[in-house]
């Protein structure tokens, strides 16, 4: 009986699932202007910034926070902005918007953050269906990331890809 060879495994495929650079659900944390509006309609300037003297930013070290009002009013824009100057050097990241939006920039700088070298003329299939916020945005972040190294990206599945990019070979003189 002749052996089974897995051609796929053999090939030097490098399968990459955008899905393993979404950050841990954990890591995302709200911060909701509601409660500190007076009677859920403006901040009061002067009782936000005691607020905001007293707050414990500890809390969001490392973590990916997203800023946003649960009701329907009117904040300034120096209220996210002072906001933002707490948690800067103690978040992971800051996003105004809703949970999807923080998904989304933490992706971001995760894959900035990665190290390109890995990829260094590989063939890359990039999963498709992945469970990620705006899968385009992040599938085009990735490829603007990779591509300079890399010597093609794919996209689908190891049995049925796409061809996205493929470096030109270069012509001996």
């Amino acid at each position: 009986m002749e052996e089974i060879v897995n051609r796929i495994q053999n090939s030097g495929l490098i399968a990459i699932d955008l899905a393993d650079y979404r950050p841990d659900e954990a890591s995302l944390v709200p911060f909701d202007f509601a409660p500190r509006l007076w009677n859920e309609l403006i901040l009061k300037e002067k009782d936000f910034r005691v607020f905001l003297s007293e707050h414990d930013w500890d809390q969001y070290e490392g973590k990916h926070v997203y800023l946003f009002c649960s009701v329907e009013a009117i904040l300034p824009s120096w209220a996210y902005m002072i906001v933002s100057s707490k948690l800067i050097g103690k978040a992971a990241s800051i996003t105004i918007g809703d949970r999807n939006d923080a998904r989304q920039a933490a992706m971001t700088k995760i894959i900035h953050a990665l190290d390109m070298e890995q990829f260094r003329d590989g063939k890359l299939i990039v999963k498709g269906c992945s469970d990620i916020p705006n899968p385009e945005a992040i599938m085009s972040l990735f490829l603007e990331q990779v591509q300079p190294v890399c010597s093609s990206v794919m996209y689908g599945e190891p049995c049925s890809t796409v061809p996205i990019f493929k470096r030109p070979k270069v012509k001996a003189e």
